[in-house]
C-alpha cells in the first residue's frame, strides 16, 4: 500500500490528509500546532506535532520512505520552501508543494518540487467558470493551454456518436469519459452515442471553453 505524508494542516492540508485516508491509504500528518495535530488524529493513520523545518526531525519520522509528501504549509513561505528543499535532500521520491503565487511556484520548481499546486487560484477559477456557465460542472486547469472540464452534454451533441461529433479533429477536444446515470464510461470509443443528460469529461484547449 502506498504511503503519504502531509506537512501543514491548514484547510488545504487537512482536506488532503482526510481524503487520502478515506481512500484507504496510510497517511502521516505533521504540523507544529498541537490543536491541529489533535484534530487530525481522528482522520489519519498517524499525526505528529513537530517542526518540519528541522531535518533531523523529518529523518526520524522516516520521511524518505513515503511514496509522496505534500508540503501544505500555508502563510509561512520561507518554511514552505525550506521544507521542500529538505525533503528532496533526504531523497523523498515525489514532493507536491503548495504555492501562493506564480513567483513562489517558480521558486519551488527550481528547488526540486516535482509538482506545484495553487489551491486558492484553482478554486477561484473553478468557481468563476461554474458561476458564469450553466453547463460546466467542474474545471481543472492543467496548463495555460489545456484544462479538464466536466460539463453537461449540449443539445447539439445529443443522439450523435463520438465519431460523428469528431471533436478531436474539429475542436482539438479529447473525450476522457462519459457519466450516465451514475455510471462512468471511461475511454469511450467512436461508436459511443451521447444521450440527453450525459456528463462529458474532456481535455479541452482553454481557448475553446467559451464555445463549450
Amino acid at each position: 500500500m502506498r504511503q503519504f505524508a502531509v506537512i501543514g494542516l491548514g484547510r488545504f492540508g487537512m482536506s488532503v490528509a482526510r481524503t487520502l485516508h478515506a481512500l484507504g491509504y496510510d497517511v502521516l500528518a505533521v504540523d507544529s500546532s498541537e490543536d491541529l495535530v489533535q484534530e487530525a488524529t481522528q482522520y489519519v493513520t498517524h499525526a505528529v506535532q513537530a517542526d518540519a523545518r528541522d531535518e533531523e526531525t523529518l529523518r526520524s519520522l522516516g520521511i524518505r520512505n513515503f511514496d509522496l509528501v505534500v508540503v501544505a504549509i500555508g502563510e509561512d513561505i520561507e518554511a514552505n520552501v525550506l521544507v521542500t528543499v529538505i525533503l528532496k535532500q533526504l531523497g523523498v521520491k515525489y514532493v507536491i508543494a503548495k504555492a501562493h503565487s506564480p513567483l513562489h511556484g517558480q521558486v519551488l520548481e527550481k528547488i526540486g518540487a516535482d509538482k506545484v499546486v495553487y489551491p486558492e487560484r484553482d478554486m477561484a477559477l473553478r468557481l468563476a467558470h461554474n458561476l458564469t456557465t450553466s453547463n460546466i460542472l467542474d474545471y481543472i486547469e492543467l496548463s495555460p493551454q489545456y484544462s479538464i472540464v466536466e460539463l453537461t452534454a449540449k443539445e447539439r451533441y445529443h443522439h450523435k456518436t463520438l465519431a460523428e461529433l469528431n471533436l478531436r479533429v474539429k475542436e482539438g477536444i479529447w473525450v476522457l469519459a462519459v457519466k450516465r446515470d451514475g455510471t462512468l464510461h471511461a475511454g469511450p470509443g467512436g461508436e459511443f452515442r451521447i444521450l440527453p443528460g450525459d456528463e462529458l469529461i474532456l481535455i479541452c484547449p482553454t481557448n475553446k471553453l467559451a464555445s463549450l
